[in-house]
């Protein structure tokens, strides 16, 4: 399993729930949120494991936060670092006509959901790429040789991010952010998988969260998903990854997903 993790977005959803799952498996974990001090599920969180949990201030819409997060990570080994913030709209509604566009509420959800997680990359690729200790552990999984990774990197993305699978529009600033986001890890599976880095996009499924509770009431239950269900299964592909599956993108249930 993974030694040290760092999950960006952890105060609550699937962040919080990467948090809690990789402790149950005892992994070092390095949270950050916009706001720890409104954290309380992650605050209690880390009083129950102590030091293997640090919390930091970051709102990835700061470069200088993220820079200042990698000055006191230092040159730290990280097996895993995972991307989670993300917002739908400012609003907290995504656009489902052209009169809902403007600029400033597409660059608030771009920064989020694509520059940060590019960013975090920018500041922390180093420490994924930096050779494991003789005692450590930077696999993706057990096994053969070809599954061997000096780190991996997940960018948590959405179906809707998908160029090919847009068959119902709307939406403009979160599939746009997504698909770059998408781009975004290509790129970064291209130059980090030369280091030995692996690079994914990965969709949750319809989770029920803050980010989508408002817009689940036309689903069926049966296709929506509690934090613990979706991380179970998140997790289960990102610890069986390989070096061949470097700079795809997967849904919850490991089906390959569409650029």
């Amino acid at each position: 399993m993974f030694r040290n993790a760092l999950i960006q977005g952890a105060s609550r959803g699937i962040g919080l729930q990467m948090c809690r799952y990789l402790l149950s498996r005892h992994t070092n974990v390095i949270a950050t949120c916009r706001d720890p001090a409104k954290a309380l599920d992650l605050t209690r969180l880390q009083h129950e494991h102590g030091d293997m949990l640090t919390v930091f201030r970051v709102d990835v819409q700061d470069e200088a936060q993220i820079k200042e997060l990698s000055a006191q990570v230092g040159d730290k080994k990280l097996d895993l670092l995972i991307n989670c913030a993300g917002i739908l709209h400012p609003s907290g509604k995504g656009e489902t006509s052209l009169r809902e566009v403007n600029s400033q509420d597409m660059s608030a959800t771009i920064a989020t959901n694509t520059f940060g997680p590019l960013l975090m990359a920018k500041y922390f690729n180093s420490n994924l790429a930096k050779k494991k200790s003789e005692n450590g552990t930077a696999k993706a999984g057990k096994g053969s040789k070809n599954r061997e990774a000096a780190g991996v990197l997940v960018n948590m993305s959405a179906r809707v991010g998908s160029i090919s699978d847009n068959g119902l529009g709307g939406w403009y600033s979160y599939r746009m952010s997504k698909a770059a986001l998408n781009m975004a890890t290509k790129n970064l599976s291209i130059e980090l998988g030369r280091k030995q880095v692996i690079c994914v996009s990965l969709h949750p499924g319809t989770v029920n969260t803050d980010l989508s509770s408002r817009y689940l009431k036309n689903v069926d239950p049966a296709k929506v998903f509690t934090p613990a269900f979706s991380v179970d299964c998140l997790m289960n592909i990102i610890s069986g990854l390989e070096l061949k599956d470097n700079g795809k993108f997967f849904a919850w249930d490991g089906k390959e997903i569409p650029w």
